[in-house]
């Protein structure tokens, strides 16, 4: 991928030459789906997916020489990118020079590790290595670089790119190609994979490597439960992200680790009661953008965290905890008259109107009323209320909070449902330092690579939110291997 066009993209919006995808789907045909014609199925590198790492790995190995097959269950490439915000964080880049900003990849190493408290893992974070962050704990350094089109900047980036060996005839893309199994050989070597079209035959391809960019697990609601033991939430997840890699490395021997760093953000207003949900809207609950006039009671009806802790990872880490990790956010009449919208972009009469029936928003002439239109304990609630206004009356706050602008005393009361959820998978398959997958006694298995958000969360950022270090080392994973295997495909068997 080319410095300038990364550039282009991601600082003055996109590519405008026809993407790939775009002139996939100009046929209905899917006999026409194939963006390039193969006289042969044997390939020298094999991608399954065609998102934020499958991308890169296709034009790298097509740069270096290989012949690649790259194949995508869904009617289009981009995967993720076609849902995802776009942050990545990098160090040392030519916009943080511009700006005078001194990085290194050392110093973006260490701050990932602090961050994820050491629980990322340090092997995979060392290759990947502006804003300091938003919505996420800050970097100690401005190291973002954020797409204007958000993920679609880096999405029309890569495809413009690839189109050129599309083109050329060194890239042949496969779109609604469902990976089925993988073909080992009697040495137990990957030797390709079997594939079901949209039409319903199955095509068999052989390749000396193949690449699992598949995306993660989290819009699969029963894999989510077997790997996490939770329910899946929200349908914020990319669609096609349903953990097909996953199943393949397992079936080869491999293993997913990553899991115990499951994580969550401080939570969404979800749209229904049945599960994955779409979201209603978001509550600004971040202290620097507007100071909360309410307060926050978990499923007890008890107050869990200072709602105004400037600390994003603190309160993520806090709702952790609390019992289903969801909460409520608990005012009255005067804080709905008088505070700043809560609700991200909504007027206060959308916000009034909320409360006539709409799921998830309660509310309650008395707190006992309201307690038990929410399901809590009422003793609690009020307790928490009392503790509250106490300390508004007082200026101290028995959890410490500083922004304390009324008590809540005006009936009727409102309450909101938070519910906290992830947006990508905890658990990934386990590889070692070469992308290799691996066994649980660490042998690799030969010729099998994974790489992007199949390596999981919990292994990529630990047990925190360390923005853009999902789709940075998608990138960049993708673009090492792609250069690898190709040099790997030249080498005598």
């Amino acid at each position: 991928m080319s410095t300038d066009l990364t550039r282009r993209g991601l600082v003055v919006g996109a590519a405008t030459a026809p993407t790939v995808a775009q002139a996939a789907m100009k046929s209905s045909s899917p006999a026409k789906r194939s963006l390039s014609s193969s006289s042969s199925d044997a390939f020298d590198l094999i991608v399954m997916g065609g998102g934020s790492t499958g991308l890169p790995a296709a034009i790298t190995a097509a740069a270096a020489g290989a012949r690649v097959l790259l194949l995508e269950h869904s009617p289009k490439l981009g995967g993720s990118l076609h849902v995802a915000n776009g942050q990545m964080s990098a160090a040392g880049t030519r916009l943080q020079k511009e700006k005078g900003i001194e990085d290194s990849p050392e110093d973006h190493f260490a701050d990932v590790m602090r961050l994820s408290r050491r629980t990322a893992d340090a092997a995979l974070e060392r290759p990947v290595a502006p804003t300091k962050g938003i919505g996420h704990e800050p970097y100690g350094k401005a190291r973002y670089l954020w797409g204007m089109d958000k993920g679609h900047s880096i999405r029309r980036v890569l495809e413009t790119e690839l189109q050129r060996h599309v083109d050329a005839g060194r890239v042949d893309i496969r779109l609604e190609h469902e990976v089925q199994a993988l073909s080992i050989g009697t040495t137990g070597a990957v030797t390709g994979v079997t594939a079901r079209s949209a039409d319903g035959v199955t095509h068999a391809f052989t390749a000396p490597s193949v690449l699992l960019a598949s995306g993660g697990y989290n819009a699969n609601p029963q894999m989510y439960r077997e790997i996490c033991g939770r329910d899946l939430y929200t349908t914020l997840p990319y669609p096609y992200a349903r953990g097909a890699g996953h199943r393949l490395a397992l079936s080869a021997g491999g293993h997913l680790r990553g899991v115990e760093n499951f994580f969550i953000n401080f939570g969404y207003v979800l749209e229904t009661a049945s599960l994955p949900s779409p979201l209603a809207g978001r509550a600004v609950t971040y202290p620097d953008r507007r100071a909360p006039w309410e307060i926050y009671v978990n499923a007890l009806g008890q107050r869990f965290v200072r709602e105004d802790l400037p600390s994003i990872d603190a309160r993520e880490n806090a709702l952790l905890g609390q019992p289903g990790e969801r909460y409520w956010i608990v005012f009255d009449q005067g804080v709905l008259d008088n505070a700043p919208p809560l609700m991200a972009g909504w007027t206060r009469e959308q916000m009034a109107a909320a409360f006539d029936g709409r799921p998830n928003f309660y509310k309650g002439d008395t707190l006992v009323a309201l307690a038990a239109t929410i399901g809590i304990d009422p003793v609690r609630l009020k307790a928490s209320v009392d503790g509250y206004n106490y300390g508004v009356t007082t200026g101290a706050d028995f959890l410490g909070r500083r922004h304390l602008p009324r008590p809540l005393g005006t009936g009727p009361f409102y309450a909101i449902r938070q519910q906290g959820a992830p947006v990508s998978s905890a658990a990934g398959v386990a590889v070692n330092g070469d992308l290799q997958v691996i066994r649980r006694d660490g042998a690799p298995i030969s010729g099998l690579y994974a790489a992007g958000e199949i390596l999981g969360s919990g292994q990529l950022m630990g047990r925190a939110t360390c923005g853009g270090m999902m789709v940075t080392p998608a990138l960049t994973f993708g673009r090492l291997l792609g250069r690898r295997l190709a040099e790997r495909a030249r080498q005598p068997a």
